[in-house]
């Protein structure tokens, strides 16, 4: 139905709109139907060209999708409509680059990890098997790791956070600017170049022999610009109107830091540590360096060589016997849930030390 008004004529919504103001469009099962018949398409070329490679086969089909998608669009939907699908075909193609490698590792990882994984593996070290036998364990390895990560930690997460608490609340001037550059430069330092620096100051000069706290220290040399960065983010977010009220009422400066914005940002801190431990806990040339790996267990860090998972890994993989191929297969499952739960303990972290408004 139609109002008239005056001279003209105003729809109520009820009528259908007129032909010329509708557009064609494609049924929704055309994607998922172009994609099957672009990988059939991209097996049939790769196989009649005589490609062995099934990357190529995949890489293949997605042009061939792509290209039917902005094909089929523009001469259905018109060239403005073609644009927008050939942007969101790309990005699909694009997440399936960056997803399928991933899932391909995970799934290597798992499906020969799980040979030897299980719980002898988990409880015994290597002391008394020889590396070209099948038996043994990683026990020593676990705990060498969590003691230099628990050092490192120890010492990168304090001094970070009080470097972004300087930077964010204090930092003026020069010097405030040499340290945001030092940290920027520390951020993508090489860990072999962490590592070189411990060997140089700790055991080369001053006369200490490996252990797991030289490890600490150089891995710490990598936790912290992470821990700075992510935690000067954090106290940025918090509101100036915050800290005005809290010095309106004659709190000094440090208790407003210690009692309203350490508080207030505390989710996204404690999440930006867990990161930072994720990311050290894979990392081998500085332990190579400086732990040098043991074959037993040894609890005291500060003293004599120890072991950890990215270390035992390597050395079991150069073994080059099919018992120390699956060992390292089954290490290397161990230390990706090790990083797997700390991340989700970071997420689980943000969501419960996240404002109400932003829970989802």
């Amino acid at each position: 139905m139609s109002v008239m008004t005056g001279r003209h004529a105003v729809s109520d919504g009820s009528s259908p709109l007129p032909a010329s103001l509708k557009q064609a469009r494609l049924p929704r099962w055309t994607p998922p139907a172009l994609a099957l018949a672009a990988a059939g398409a991209g097996c049939g070329i790769g196989l009649a060209a005589g490609l062995d490679s099934t990357v190529q086969w995949g890489l293949i089909a997605g042009l061939l999708f792509v290209l039917g998608t902005f094909a089929l669009a523009a001469g259905v939907e018109g060239t403005r409509q073609a644009k927008d699908r050939l942007a969101t075909s790309l990005v699909w193609l694009s997440f399936l680059v960056a997803v399928v490698p991933l899932a391909s590792l995970l799934w290597e990882t798992v499906a020969r990890g799980t040979k030897v994984l299980d719980g002898y593996f988990l409880s015994h070290s290597m002391g008394t098997t020889p590396d070209a036998l099948p038996g043994g364990g990683i026990y020593h390895a676990i705990i060498g790791t969590l003691e230099q990560v628990g050092l490192a930690t120890a010492i990168a997460a304090p001094l970070g956070l009080l470097t972004a608490i300087y930077l964010v609340e204090y930092g003026r001037g020069a010097l405030a600017r040499a340290v945001t550059f030092f940290v920027d430069v520390m951020t993508g330092i090489p860990s072999i170049v962490a590592g070189l620096f411990i060997l140089s100051v700790w055991i080369l000069i001053l006369g200490f022999g490996p252990s797991g706290f030289a490890g600490a220290m150089a891995l710490a040399i990598l936790m912290m610009p992470v821990v700075v960065r992510s935690t000067e983010e954090m106290l940025k977010l918090v509101p100036n109107e915050l800290r005005e009220a809290s010095l309106a009422l004659g709190v000094p400066k440090w208790r407003t830091i210690l009692k309203v914005v350490l508080p207030t940002s505390i989710g996204g801190i404690t999440t930006g540590v867990m990161l930072a431990i994720a990311r050290i806990t894979g990392e081998t040339a500085p332990v190579l360096l400086l732990v040098w790996g043991a074959k037993t267990i040894n609890n005291n860090p500060f003293q004599d060589a120890q072991q950890s998972l990215p270390l035992y890994v390597f050395q079991q993989w150069q073994q080059g016997s099919e018992a120390s191929y699956d060992r390292a297969w089954a290490a290397a499952l161990v230390l990706i849930a090790f990083v797997m739960i700390l991340n989700l303990l970071a997420r689980g972290i943000a969501r419960w030390k996240a404002p109400s408004g932003g829970r989802r």
